[in-house]
């Protein structure tokens, strides 16, 4: 599924045209990075929770040339999903499986 994809199935659901629900989306999009950005997570319950995750400076090899390359200590974006919606996907899939 592609953003627009959301952006046309939320339009259809809430009555509201694809320009207003893409800003929204847009909107929603900007905040989560915004607040990643500043150091804070944001949690929806439900849902789950995004935050910003440190990893470690590590050596790598570049496939191709086998050069080896050092990769600095850097934050990465982490989403962790909710019980609740682990839980609705792992229903879902079992049962689609079955079929």
């Amino acid at each position: 599924m592609t953003k627009a994809d959301i952006i046309e199935r939320i339009a259809s659901g809430t009555g509201l045209t694809k320009i207003e629900t893409e800003a929204v989306v847009n909107g929603f999009i900007a905040t989560v990075i915004n607040a990643l950005t500043q150091g804070e997570g944001v949690e929806l319950r439900g849902f789950g929770s995004f935050r910003a995750q440190p990893r470690a400076a590590r050596t790598a090899r570049n496939p191709r040339t086998k050069e080896i390359v050092e990769i600095e200590a850097r934050y990465v974006p982490v989403f962790k999903a909710s019980k609740d919606f682990r839980d609705a996907v792992d229903e879902a899939m079992k049962e689609r499986r079955e079929t």
